[in-house]
């Protein structure tokens, strides 16, 4: 029975997978960890720049998508922390096409109402590139619709440590320390935990990524690598979130008499 259920997701188109969709049942916040760039391209016999330019088509495209559904925000794991360890060539093309996206994308956010924002340490980013970044925050700070959450230079820990750290500096809280309080030093402090993270490339952990925002997180590993990451894929991991019970701890009846 699963098996059928399985090819069935699979035969179908994307308008009868957005006919699955339920509104109501959309997650404020999806997070993905867009891996497989490099994979894509050496299995086609290309370098991986081509990949990762392969990769920023898939942002754009997917973007447009949660905005149209609904969703609040989308986080994107774009370069974590650990990335400073790639070859000193690949990491520089990373920085210049980032830097090309932002500025190619601003008008695009502006227009569609898209707030942008970024959590990691930004300060390590050159400093062309920190500039867009700061141009991008900055021209699209009014917008009310989907917030693009941009993870660059990140870490999980790190982000708990740096949360720790501006925490002793402001000099400590006067009341109890809270989990509200201390998620309000985090790099996503304002912005709802994520409902929904995605691991595209077969890969099945989470590298690092949100881990304190992760606590309730439903995760959805696909086979799928970034660059071939579709709206039809999208859909099937909303469908597949919508068909799964939150429970928070609670048992099932508990749920049910709320």
């Amino acid at each position: 029975m699963h098996d059928k259920s399985d090819k069935k997701k699979k035969d179908a188109t994307v308008e009868e997978l957005r006919a699955q969709v339920e509104r109501a049942g959309m997650p404020r916040h999806v997070a993905i960890i867009m891996d497989g760039n490099g994979r894509w391209a050496l299995r086609r016999g290309l370098p991986r720049v081509a990949g990762h330019k392969r990769g920023a088509e898939r942002v754009r495209r997917i973007t447009e998508v949660c905005r149209g559904l609904g969703v609040s925000v989308l986080t994107l794991y774009a370069f974590s922390d650990e990335n400073w360890g790639r070859p000193k060539q690949e990491i520089g093309f990373l920085m210049d096409m980032l830097g090309s996206f932002l500025k190619a994308e601003i008008a695009t956010m502006k227009a569609n109402g898209i707030k942008f924002r970024t959590i990691g340490r930004i300060e390590r980013l050159p400093a062309s590139v920190q500039s867009w970044v700061e141009k991008a925050i900055s021209e699209t700070t009014d917008n009310t619709g989907l917030i693009l959450n941009l993870a660059l230079s990140y870490g999980g820990r790190g982000e708990i440590l740096a949360a720790i750290k501006r925490m002793n500096e402001a000099g400590g809280e006067a009341g109890p320390l809270t989990e509200e309080v201390f998620a309000s030093y985090l790099d996503t402090a304002g912005l709802p935990d994520p409902d929904l993270i995605i691991r595209t490339s077969g890969e099945k952990r989470i590298s690092n990524f949100l881990l304190w925002q992760a606590a309730y997180a439903e995760l959805y590993f696909t086979n799928t690598l970034w660059p071939d990451f579709e709206e039809k894929n999208l859909l099937e991991a909303i469908i597949d979130y919508q068909g799964r019970q939150r429970r928070f701890g609670l048992t099932q009846e508990q749920l049910v008499q709320k």
